[in-house]
């Protein structure tokens, strides 16, 4: 008599749904965990794999027993069990949050009837919901998402495609593969579209100052008139550039009066004068009006487009991009109006893709059915 296998679909399919559902939910516990590394560890270039998880401030390294998703943060109170500080409530938040995602693509793709067959699928969406919560936590601490999001979600993206044809609603791998590979174009392609127009429209912020106002250019920042900008928030792209017409300059060694002052991350024109800008760790000038630089959109969402194309096909993408930018106009003003923000402040907009791209997983086809009837 020979041994059952042990993955017969008519097996698993006698095991409740709701089993399931549980088992999702769990299992995005888990990984909720894991996200909450990559959260830290990646915007700090620090490896997700070693060392193990520890404390944050004391560095104590967390026991299994101490390191159960959920369950252990809510034991401790929010604290390190050995030096007894605060840990972030964000780590309980992403596992919970990560728990409902990997349980919403059960409930959402897989079939009581044939639960077995339609776990892959519910599967692969929840890695996508994954990556979509790691990019909005690190886009809205760091402004930026990692290239091992944005990039290897697009890799991730075609090779789950060509595996999984059901992903793109297609009946063939080639076909899907196509999807996948045009929705990654199209995604990339329109944002960075809009990318270069802003910048040729509103690349440019030209800021009325009282006379007289005092600009100090340190090593890291840019302060005047009460504002603390970091360089890193100005200059995006080598091209990018200060320009300010200054009624004095005063260095170190020497000063200047009347100069045009024109400063970019790779160089310092003063006047005629060119100077390389590691060598002047401070700068003082006086001037009455400056001009920054200013970006529509950063080169991280025209990657990260392009791996939401690649799970979502073109359609998808359209819809997250359309919806995406209306939750991002509504939040924005709404921030404005709550004085929470002025119009030029910088604003992440990968967590208003990532929501967009989520919406479109769960109704985005319905409602599109529904517009088009």
């Amino acid at each position: 008599m020979g041994v059952e296998p042990i993955f017969n679909p008519q097996n698993w399919s006698a095991v409740p749904f709701h089993f399931w559902s549980l088992c999702f939910f769990a299992l995005g516990c888990i990984v909720g965990s894991f996200l909450n590394v990559c959260i830290y560890r990646m915007p700090l270039g620090l490896s997700i794999v070693a060392p193990p998880s520890h404390c944050p401030h004391c560095k104590y390294a967390i026991p299994f027993y101490l390191n159960v998703p959920l369950v252990t943060w809510l034991w401790l109170g929010g604290k390190c069990k050995n030096c007894g500080a605060k840990i972030s409530s964000r780590y309980f938040i992403v596992e919970f949050l990560t728990g409902l995602a990997f349980l919403s693509c059960w409930l959402h793709f897989g079939n009581p009837d044939a639960p077995f067959q339609s776990m892959p699928v519910a599967i692969v969406f929840a890695i996508f919901l994954s990556g979509l919560i790691v990019a909005t936590f690190i886009d809205f601490e760091h402004f930026i998402i990692p290239d091992e999001i944005t990039l290897g979600g697009i890799v991730v993206g075609l090779i789950f495609s060509l595996l999984l044809p059901q992903m793109q609603d297609a009946t063939s791998r080639g076909a899907a593969l196509w999807q996948s590979f045009l929705g990654a174009i199209v995604g990339a392609g329109i944002v960075y579209t809009i990318l270069r127009l802003g910048k040729l429209l509103f690349g440019r912020q030209k800021m009325k100052l009282p006379e007289e106002t005092k600009m100090v250019f340190s090593e890291t920042h840019l302060y005047f008139s009460g504002k603390e900008i970091p360089y890193e928030d100005l200059f995006y792209r080598k091209s990018d550039m200060i320009v300010l017409q200054a009624r004095t300059v005063e260095l170190i060694d020497r000063g200047y009066e009347n100069v045009l002052v024109r400063l970019s991350p790779s160089s310092l024109e003063i006047g005629g004068e060119k100077l390389n800008p590691d060598d002047v760790p401070c700068m003082e000038c006086m001037s009455a009006e400056i001009i920054l630089p200013r970006e529509a959109m950063g080169l991280g969402d025209v990657k990260f487009m392009g791996a939401i194309g690649a799970f979502t096909g073109w359609t998808g993408t359209i819809f997250s991009l359309a919806v995406s930018s209306l939750i991002g106009a509504v939040i924005g003003c709404a921030l404005i109006l709550m004085r929470k923000r002025e119009w030029s402040s910088r604003m992440p907009y990968g967590p208003y893709i990532a929501l967009a791209a989520a919406i479109w997983i769960f109704c985005g086809k319905k409602f599109l059915a529904a517009l088009f009837r």
